[in-house]
């Protein structure tokens, strides 16, 4: 792993790729992720690239590939994904791969054609079947006219017609028979008699059991019915209304005996069916089962080979075209890696003339290149979020390990809540290697992903507990506190101390509601508690004003030094950078503004926390007013907390307003003064620059980079800008507005560090609650039924400590710590204006068989 304190150093960097090796080549660097491309034919379509058609080649193998995948998961056969990954296929096996890949769709689809045909018949039989069995009980022919009027079939029982007088007006009966889906049949009905005029008759019964429709695949309920017309024009427009309802027509038979032979035909070819069926789905499985065995590897292998087509698109031709021109980011630290590569892949195709590349200088910044494991990825993600860096500047990942869980446990600082979360964390971190949880989406994933940062803010909330000293709202006394209860009595005093001293007594304690300990009596305060809190204040009344007193006072310094160290990293920014000037005309004025006001508010209340004491503490002046009184220049004297405090406040406040016009004019008319003292500059570099070269900033200092490099305007090589490249005002402008931002930020920022404060009170607050509301009631329960009732209150106290507590408390300051570092962090020196080096590398490829079925 690289260093994380400053994104690594890149080189653009030339391949020269042989034609017959630029494939082989582009493979081996797949292989290893070392270089990013760069595209150089931006102007050309992507229609019009050299290997369009290789491109289009493996969209089709995809999209053969997708359609197995489809083909096999439907057949519920297990697609074997193995864990290793296999190189590009060569080119001369592309053709070969293509070929069986197509040959394999073709019988593939041939098949499964066949059988959905044999499977709509087989249906269609079957819906034959149970028409002719339900439309037996509508209508029984009279046998007497069978011999005569075939045509003419009689109804045994018909109130509404008269057979003899149809047969005597020469009119021609018809039938039409079929299914029809049971939610249509009011509406078919209601059709055929209004279109009809009442030359219908329409009888219709419900099958018992529910059949699959021959072209959707569903599963419905179905009602077969049996229409009976005289006229051709009326056969006609019932036939059109079952074709607009998409009823099932089949034929009706005209006779009994006929009847009966198509029964006997059917259950046949049924059977038949079902042979020829069970048979051809046998095949179709063995050829699924066989595809099954290489379809990971070609997917692949498909997806590695478009990949290098994709990045060979990105290269130019030379005017032989025998060679192919690409230019890369690659990491210095990679290049004997990219090297031998090269070597390897035109060794592989075996060619001649091996593939070479070299460095070239240019003026563009480079991508960032951030090296992670699994434990810093996740706190770099919280950074790039807010912005990948610029190019080499300091990273605040780096600090982000140890500044952002200790922000946060101090806003979640509960002993027994941190260490549930440490748990949950080690058993992620334990089980990091699971399919399942690697693998997983949506809430769960990111627990995953974040694991190890829940697991330092786990550690860091137990110290923070042990600080507090609050274990789910409780205090533990584990060293045993340093206030004496027995010392304020009276009795343990000599006489003459008595009179001095207000000490307790029998009929004060019988009395009094509120006991208060003095700790200016000898023997009430015996010490401070080793670690945290002494467990004595969780008894006290005024336990939540002194807490509040110490946590914001805690939250102001943790705050001031935040932030100072925020201004400090800008420096080594400046150094890098060669910009050194902004160390004296920004950095400092930053520092002395923020230490000269802020800074001596922090001096003051360490200076009181070890100046005063329990016998002095009602002599010390208030700090606030004190700070106030420092802007104010009241006219009569204060107390002060030491002596020639208002002198040093006064320099303070002199140097504090010295900074101010330094900071808004310094930097802007020192720029100005370079600009002026040289017409025009030159610069002679190797390589790239550290800086863009794209404000007027940077186009004022070329000149005394060249001094500090050792390099004169008049070197061979140089640049001349003109005057009217550099604009004043501009500079001024953004001077000016980064200097209000900055100054009325120190204000704001110290004021949002006392989140750490609010947050801290309000999730010791929560808990005290829930522990008054549910653990107090069930342990103040009598033995009868306290036992039975503490189980499902400590279930309940539990459930709402993991969702109330743990999930919505620890969300709340997860995003509070998130914002400190983004806004009153990372601002002081963090620009946050680069893009992410993004490698060419088969690793970021997914190989998962759903992104295939989408």
């Amino acid at each position: 792993m690289g260093s994380l304190f400053r994104s690594e150093p890149m080189c653009l960097a030339q391949l020269f790729l042989q034609s017959g090796t630029a494939y082989e080549c582009l493979s081996a660097l797949g292989e290893k992720g070392l270089v990013q491309f760069r595209d150089l034919n931006q102007n050309v379509s992507s229609f019009q690239r050299k290997f369009v058609g290789e491109v289009k080649r493996c969209e089709e193998l995809e999209r053969i590939l997708a359609y197995l995948v489809q083909e096999i998961h439907r057949a519920d056969i297990p697609l074997p994904e193995g864990e290793t990954s296999p190189p590009a296929p060569p080119l001369k096996q592309v053709l070969e791969m293509q070929e069986q890949l197509q040959k394999l769709e073709v019988e593939l689809r041939e098949v499964t054609r066949n059988k959905e045909k044999l499977r709509k018949n087989l249906l269609e039989l079957i819906e034959y079947t149970h028409m002719l069995r339900v439309t037996k009980t509508f209508v029984r022919r009279n046998v007497e006219f069978e011999p005569t009027y075939e045509e003419f079939p009689a109804l045994d029982s018909d109130s509404l017609l008269d057979y003899s007088s149809m047969q005597r007006l020469g009119a021609k009966l018809g039938f039409v028979s079929g299914l029809i889906h049971q939610g249509k049949v009011e509406a078919f009905e209601r059709m055929l008699w209004r279109v009809c005029k009442g030359y219908t008759i329409m009888t219709y019964a419900e099958l018992d059991e529910s059949l699959e429709d021959p072209e959707t695949g569903e599963v419905i309920k179905w009602h077969v019915f049996l229409i009976s017309f005289w006229g051709e024009q009326i056969g006609h427009k019932v036939k059109k209304i079952c074709d607009c309802y998409h009823c099932h027509i089949y034929p009706y038979p005209s006779t009994a005996e006929e009847r009966r032979e198509i029964q006997e035909g059917l259950s046949t070819r049924i059977q038949d069916l079902y042979t020829v069926l069970h048979k051809t789905e046998d095949y179709l499985r063995q050829v699924l089962c066989k595809a099954a065995e290489s379809v990971y590897s070609r997917a692949v292998q498909v997806k590695k080979m478009k990949a290098i087509y994709h990045m060979l698109n990105m290269c130019s031709l030379d005017v032989t075209n025998k060679c192919l021109i690409a230019e890369v980011w690659c990491p210095e630290a990679d290049l004997q890696g990219l090297r031998r590569a090269l070597e390897d892949g035109s060794r592989e195709s075996g060619a001649t003339i091996t593939s070479f590349m070299n460095t070239i200088p240019t003026t563009e910044t480079p991508p960032t290149l951030i090296r992670t494991n699994k434990f810093t990825e996740g706190f770099q993600n919280i950074v790039d979020a807010y912005g990948v860096g610029s190019y080499r500047e300091v990273n605040p990942a780096l600090f982000s390990i140890i500044t952002f869980p200790f922000l946060f446990a101090v806003m979640f600082g509960d002993f027994g809540h941190g260490f549930v979360m440490f748990l949950f964390a080690l058993l992620l971190v334990m089980n990091e290697n699971h399919p399942r949880l690697s693998q997983s989406q949506e809430i769960l994933g990111m627990f995953f992903n974040g694991r190890y940062i829940l697991l330092l803010m786990g550690l860091f909330s137990v110290y923070t507990g042990l600080i507090y000293n609050d274990c789910f709202s409780k205090s533990v006394n584990l060293f045993g506190s340093g206030w004496n209860v027995s010392a304020m009595y009276s009795a343990s005093h000599a006489p003459a101390e008595r009179g001095k001293m207000a000490l307790w007594n029998d009929s004060v304690v019988r009395r009094s509601r509120v006991l208060q300990l003095d700790p200016s009596v000898p023997g009430v305060f015996q010490g401070p508690y080793p670690l945290g809190i002494d467990p004595i204040w969780n008894l006290a009344t005024n336990r939540l004003t002194f807490l509040n007193s110490f946590k914001m006072k805690m939250s102001v310094i943790l705050g001031i030094i935040h932030m100072t160290f925020g201004v400090v990293l800008g420096i080594f920014n400046h150094l890098h950078f060669r910009k050194k000037f902004n160390i004296y005309l920004v950095s400092v004025p930053e520092l002395l503004f923020l230490l000269c006001m802020f800074g001596y508010l922090v001096f003051m209340v360490i200076y009181k926390w070890l100046v005063y004491s329990a016998e002095t503490s009602r002599a010390a002046p208030s700090i606030l007013i004190e700070f106030i009184n420092m802007f104010l220049f009241p006219t009569t004297a204060t107390s002060g907390l030491y002596a020639g405090q208002e002198h040093v406040q006064r320099l303070l406040l002199a140097v504090t307003a010295l900074s101010v016009p330094v900071l808004f004019l310094g930097k802007p008319l020192f720029l100005l003064w370079l600009h002026n003292g040289r017409s025009c500059f030159g610069v002679s570099r190797s390589g790239y620059t550290l800086v863009r070269k794209d404000s007027e900033e940077e186009v004022s200092l070329m000149g005394s980079q060249d001094i500090e490099e050792g390099s004169t305007p008049l070197e061979d090589g140089c640049r001349e800008v003109t005057c009217e490249e550099f604009n004043f005002g501009e500079i001024l402008m953004t001077q000016v507005i980064h200097s209000i931002e900055y100054c009325l930020g120190c204000i704001s920022n110290t004021a949002s560090y006392l989140r750490l404060w609010a947050l801290s009170l309000a999730h010791a607050q929560l808990s005290d609650v829930l522990w008054a509301m549910l653990m107090r009631v069930g342990l103040r329960v009598d033995k009868t039924y306290g036992v039975l009732l503490l189980l499902p209150v400590m279930a309940l106290f539990a459930v709402l400590t993991i969702f109330i507590l743990l999930v919505m408390e620890g969300l709340s300051a997860f995003l509070h710590a998130i914002r400190l570092h983004w806004v009153e962090f990372q601002n002081k020196f963090y620009v946050g204006a680069g893009t992410k080096f993004v490698p060419f590398s088969f690793r970021r490829l997914s190989w998962k068989f759903s992104d295939d079925r989408a």
